[in-house]
Parts: C-alpha cells; sequence; structure tokens
C-alpha cells in the first residue's frame, strides 16, 4: 500500500487516520504493520463502502482538503469498488535498532552462516560479501552506479541490499546506502585487518527520507544532519531547488520529534 510522505508525516502526527483506496480486493489485512520512512504504520481496519457515503469528516481524516477533492481522487477505476482503510501510527521500525546494535560473537557467527545460506541460495552465485563491500566503499552512490560496478542489473542489486537490510546490515538512503553500525561490525569481523581509513558518518543525526532531489540539494549546501537543519529557516530551505513543501513537512516533523524547530 503506497502512502505519500506528507501523509505518512501526518499519520505519525496523529493527524490522519484513514485512507481510501479502490481495489479489487483487500490490499492489506487488519494488524498488518507496513515499514515506511516514518516508522510503523498499523492498519486497523478494512471496509467496503460506497463512494457516496464517504463524509466530509472522513475526507479530513484522510487528509484530503475537502470531499469533492477526495471523490475526484477516487474517479480513476471507478470500476472497482472502495475501500476505508483505518491507519494508526505503531512506533519505530524495529530494524532502527537492530542495525545500531553491535554484535556480540555468537551473533556474528550467526550472521556469517546466514549470509552463507543466502549466498548458496543464490543463482548468480555469492554475492553479500561483495555486495557489503561496494557499499562500504562508495556509501551515499546511486544503486544503478553501483550495481554497473559489479556487473549486475539494478533491480535484482536491490532486491539482494534488502536482504541485508532485514538483518540489519544496511541502510538505505535517499540517495544510495550505508553500511549500519552491525554491518561494519560483521564486515570488519570477516576481515583480517579491518577498515581504519572507512570515512566516518557526519556527527549528529541523520536526515530523515526526505527524497532524493531534495537530499541533494541539502547536500550541495554541505548539510548532513539535522542539527544543521536546525539552524536554517524555513524561508531559506524553500529557495533550494529540490527542496519542495513535502520535503519541509517531513524535516519540520522530525524535528518536531526532538522537540527542535527551524531557525526564525
Amino acid at each position: 500500500m503506497m502512502i505519500r510522505p506528507d501523509t505518512l508525516a501526518a499519520i505519525k502526527a496523529g493527524e490522519v487516520d484513514l485512507a481510501f483506496r479502490r481495489w479489487d480486493r483487500p490490499r492489506v489485512l487488519v494488524g498488518t504493520k507496513l515499514r515506511t520512512r516514518v516508522g510503523l504504520i498499523e492498519v486497523t481496519s478494512v471496509d467496503r463502502v460506497a463512494a457516496t457515503r464517504i463524509t466530509a469528516t472522513e475526507a479530513r481524516r484522510a487528509g484530503a482538503p475537502d470531499l469533492a477533492q477526495l471523490r475526484k481522487m477516487l474517479e480513476g477505476k471507478s470500476d472497482r469498488p472502495v475501500w476505508r482503510v483505518g491507519l494508526r501510527h505503531a512506533g519505530a521500525d524495529p530494524r532502527e535498532a537492530l542495525r545500531a546494535s553491535a554484535p556480540d560473537a555468537d551473533e556474528v557467527a550467526t550472521i556469517r552462516a546466514r549470509l552463507d545460506r543466502l549466498d548458496a541460495a543464490s543463482a548468480i552465485g555469492p554475492w553479500t560479501r561483495a555486495t557489503l563491500a561496494i557499499i562500504d566503499r562508495s556509501p551515499t552512490v546511486r544503486a544503478p552506479d553501483l550495481a554497473a560496478e559489479l556487473g549486475r542489473d539494478t533491480p535484482t542489486f536491490k532486491r539482494d541490499v534488502r536482504k541485508l537490510k532485514e538483518i540489519g546490515l544496511t541502510e538505505s538512503l535517499d540517495i544510495g546506502y550505508r553500511l549500519s553500525p552491525r554491518g561494519i561490525a560483521i564486515v570488519d569481523a570477516e576481515s583480517d585487518a579491518p577498515r581504519t581509513d572507512r570515512e566516518p558518518a557526519p556527527e549528529g543525526t541523520p536526515l530523515p527520507r526526505i527524497g532524493a532531489p531534495a537530499t541533494r540539494a541539502l547536500r550541495a549546501e554541505g548539510i548532513w544532519t539535522l542539527e544543521q537543519v536546525r539552524e536554517l529557516s524555513e524561508e531559506h530551505l524553500a529557495r533550494l531547488h529540490g527542496v519542495g513543501p513535502v520535503a519541509v513537512t517531513l524535516l519540520k516533523a522530525t524535528l518536531a520529534d526532538r522537540g527542535w524547530t527551524l531557525a526564525d
């Protein structure tokens, strides 16, 4: 179930708790927890409704400006029924804590065995260590560039990186990837001489996922952390080419989570 970034921010803030979709059948189940850029979003209800029975209050709860706009959005795929989906923010993605945790010796052995199994099951042969190595060497580089360097197509490369992400070894960015602290521990544990030239991540709180154009714009300004963002005004952000209203909303919401605001 695709949800717009600005809607995700509104769900996290408690301002939106419904969504309406035209599906031939329900695509989510009650209790499903969707992994999103703002954490887990839980599906609390799924009901078939007549489009003509949707109320103005429900439209606002779905983040629409008014009922007319919601009905216009639902005009597409009119041959399919309308489903009303209840949503709530259900906390942080547990993979965040997993990525930050340092594995002990037993966990290192378990993870290395799992990587061996992924390699053994692959039609292209061993790929896990090469993928970890290239992300370690080239963090924040576009996935197509990394895939090309390995002689792979982008879709299957990205699929395999997601497998590493599931066990807490990598983190997806708006542009490229980076190894998590857990991933760095595994890579170093497998090396006779752990890297000492690894460029450290910028000190501070990483930027949230705000889209590739906005991320590129901030990087061009030398801005990599929330601490740097809070020194900027909303007007300054809006002047940066690529930083649109949705990105500003997400940045403000992430700052607010920490009790911070943009500069005046």
